[in-house]
């Protein structure tokens, strides 16, 4: 497993342990798995044991417990300042999400890796590209991701990155099953739209929307009602998003002669 690891280190992230939580993880779990092939479909219920998805889809953070996987820890996100775009500054030597998601794919990919670790990895990758959906994945390093952001969310202590991985979706009160259900409901068209552009062009996607989650924390600092109107239907645009891609990422790692990958993870 380790040989496939671009870069080795023992570090404790910057970011609080939270992201999407259970629910929206879930959710993107659910949704994808309306999405991939008959086929790569079969292939993943052999190398999960049967487990769906959804099920599997929040065991990066459930092993964050144990110190023995703490190297993966800077794998849950990429930090960007300002208006920089990836590689305008040097990559985190302890890696980062779009360094995570492309080691799962290569590690998947690969003939000689063992199916034990194809599992392991499979797991990481669906939830890492979950991750990169959360806009504050893609936060400010001097604040860890809006996690030193202090906010009120309807009157309780909360923080912004808090707001957007849980706080909103736990206040809305679905089950993953019920959101997956009522926001998996796009066109064609628009599927096609969402699976443009290359990894990287994913992660400045989010970062985009973390500016202006930023820029609208500014204004207020007590979060309620008004905040859930306006940025709710963002969530749940970047949960659909989030699973539709997540297909798109799992038919092609499982597809052979597939050349879509090698385009997908290039870093420019």
């Amino acid at each position: 497993m380790i040989k496939y690891i671009l870069i080795l280190f023992i570090s404790v992230s910057v970011y609080a342990k939270n992201d999407w939580g259970k629910t929206g993880h879930r959710t993107i779990g659910e949704i994808a798995s309306k999405h991939i092939s008959k086929k790569v479909s079969k292939e993943i219920k052999k190398l999960l044991k049967g487990e769906s998805l959804a099920y599997v889809s929040i065991y990066a953070d459930e092993i964050r417990s144990n110190p023995k996987y703490d190297s993966f820890a800077p794998w849950h996100y990429v930090n960007f300042e300002g208006d920089k775009k990836y590689r305008d500054e040097d990559i985190n030597p302890e890696g980062d999400i779009i360094q995570g998601i492309k080691t799962c794919i290569l590690a998947i990919r690969d003939k000689k890796t063992s199916e034990k670790d194809k599992s392991f990895y499979l797991r990481m990758l669906v939830h890492f590209v979950g991750d990169l959906h959360m806009p504050l994945h893609a936060g400010n390093k001097h604040d860890k991701g809006g996690n030193d952001v202090k906010v009120k969310w309807f009157g309780d202590k909360s923080n912004l990155h808090r707001v957007w991985d849980s706080d909103m979706i736990d206040h809305y009160q679905m089950s993953y099953t019920e959101l997956a259900k009522n926001i998996d409901i796009i066109s064609k068209d628009k599927i096609a739209e969402f699976n443009q552009g290359t990894l990287v062009d994913w992660a400045h996607e989010s970062r985009a929307l973390a500016v202006k989650v930023y820029k609208d924390a500014e204004k207020e600092e007590y979060l309620g009602y008004k905040y859930m109107y306006h940025n709710f239907p963002i969530v749940k645009n970047q949960l659909e998003k989030g699973g539709v891609r997540l297909a798109l990422v799992l038919n092609e790692v499982f597809k052979e002669d597939s050349t879509w990958v090698a385009s997908f993870l290039e870093n420019k």
